[in-house]
């Protein structure tokens, strides 16, 4: 394809179109520069990742304005295009996979964080980090389900002593006098910090100082990708001392293991393994726990849920430990489970970038039917949060299928989706590593979680009013908590 056209006024409040030409068939694909964007916008989008809306303004200013599900932005003489159609989708992650990358400046502007790991880098340097990390959610590792139960004794033990959590970190406006009300996702990312085989890091300190600096460098790196040319009056006093700090973390973790083993010290340089182990905590900690967080959330609302539940596990597997194959043989629980990342997706927004001047297949011409030309560089933003709730994507809402912005279990009894509308662990050739760790670590802790308690209740409404606040630095999150009680049967 060559560029015939683009030429674009630098300083211009509208964007000139541009054209694409097809070499072996003369087609013409012209851009569609539907919605113009200037400090206004960008001061709006930086201001809704403070406020943690980032949903509603993805919802309501870019695809809300113009009632399209691609439409094209022209941010600080930049083009970006946004979407959240499944055929852009699909061609990005899947079919025309090589034509769309992180690129250059993705990987410089994450790179403090991120470094070299798989969420950063294209071509050769993601693979050969692809390679590194996928040690660490092997079929050996998936089957191993002794890995968890450790932990989750630790969990139980942590529960059963829920008082001893309260005090300063107590939410506010959940009385003190009830002791066994706890933030579950707290809980959580404890957990799935110990599960992973770099929780080890430095056993002798403080680990939830390193858990709040890995926190609040995604916090302010995500405010520093928002902000774009802006980003250089932001201080990043705060954001070097996390970075700090999460490195020493990391840095001593990898001199003692290389320490044990010369011959992998010849074969890999320290910052090499500090990045593949950042890669690590965010695929595996990370991700985990905050869909778990997402789960306790929704099932702390619907205890007839939670009695469906239950009885399916005691069913199956009665008091004793889950086998891997009666993880793999309780519908009720993976339907939760899914009905969890379809609502609240793990990765609530991603981008790439054209490695070359390429097409997509919708969001040009007047209905936004046709191809739509994409030039070498432009950044293209996706919305996997947005897909899940686009209600044109689902059957009409009736008494068997709620709304796609309600969660619901049940619609997964009689509803398949689309492949690509529905993507919770990505799609295509960087389809997420952990996908079946995830699968596999996530039902055994709601397993083990519900053989004990029989009921759980959610402390949210004094909170958040019962409308989650869905915080999305990298991965999408609670964000006051999930304050919850749990109670044996004992309890009743």
């Amino acid at each position: 394809m060559d560029v015939l056209n683009a030429a674009l006024s630098r300083f211009s409040p509208t964007a000139a179109p541009c054209f694409l030409k097809n070499q072996a068939t003369g087609q013409i694909w012209p851009t569609n520069p539907i919605q113009v964007a200037a400090v206004d916008f960008l001061y709006r989008m930086v201001k809704a990742v403070k406020a943690q809306k980032n949903y509603e303004f993805w919802r309501d200013n870019i695809f809300g304005t113009s009632g399209r599900w691609t439409v094209e932005a022209r941010i600080l003489n930049e083009r970006t295009i946004f979407t959240a159609d499944p055929g852009n989708i699909k061609a990005m992650l899947a079919t025309q996979f090589s034509d769309h990358g992180k690129g250059p400046d993705y990987h410089a502007m994450w790179k403090d964080f991120l470094g070299n790991s798989i969420f950063a880098t294209d071509g050769e340097m993601w693979s050969a980090s692809r390679k590194l990390v996928r040690p660490q959610f092997t079929r050996d590792r998936l089957s191993d389900l002794e890995c968890f139960e450790a932990h989750m004794q630790t969990l139980f033990r942590v529960l059963d002593a829920a008082d001893s959590l309260l005090g300063s970190k107590h939410a506010e406006g959940i009385p003190m006098s009830e002791e066994k009300v706890i933030d579950i996702r707290d809980l959580f990312y404890r957990f799935t910090f110990d599960v992973q085989p770099t929780s080890y890091l430095d056993r002798t300190s403080n680990r939830s100082q390193f858990a709040h600096a890995f926190d609040e460098v995604q916090r302010m790196q995500t405010i520093f990708v928002r902000s774009r040319q802006f980003s250089k009056f932001i201080s990043k006093k705060t954001f070097r001392v996390s970075l700090n700090l999460m490195n020493g973390f990391i840095y001593n973790y990898v001199r003692r293991a290389l320490s044990l083993s010369p011959q992998e010290a010849q074969q890999k340089s320290q910052s090499v393994l500090r990045d593949q182990i950042v890669g690590v905590l965010l695929a595996g900690r990370d991700t985990t726990a905050a869909t778990l967080s997402w789960a306790l959330y929704e099932l702390s609302r619907q205890p007839e849920a939670v009695a469906l539940l239950r009885s399916e596990i005691l069913q199956t597997v009665g008091s004793d430990a889950p086998t891997y194959d009666q993880l793999k043989n309780m519908p009720y629980l993976k339907a939760l489970l899914n009905e969890t990342l379809r609502i609240y997706p793990a990765v609530p927004y991603n981008v790439r970038v054209a490695l070359e001047d390429t097409t997509l297949p919708y969001g040009g011409g007047s209905d936004g039917s046709e191809p739509i030309a994409i030039l070498k560089n432009t950044k293209i933003a996706y919305s996997t949060l947005i897909l899940h709730r686009r209600r044109d994507l689902y059957p009409a809402t009736s008494e068997k299928f709620a709304d796609p912005t309600i969660f619901s279990p049940d619609r997964w009894q009689h509803w398949h989706p689309n492949p690509h509308d529905y993507i919770p662990f990505n799609a295509g050739p960087r389809i997420c590593v952990g996908q079946q760790f995830a699968l596999t670590e996530m039902p055994y802790v709601l397993c083990r979680l519900f053989q004990r308690f029989e009921k759980v209740e959610s402390h949210m409404q004094q909170i958040d009013g019962g409308d989650p606040t869905l915080k999305a630095d990298i991965i999408l999150s609670p964000g006051d908590g999930v304050w919850v009680s749990l109670n044996t049967p004992r309890q009743r």
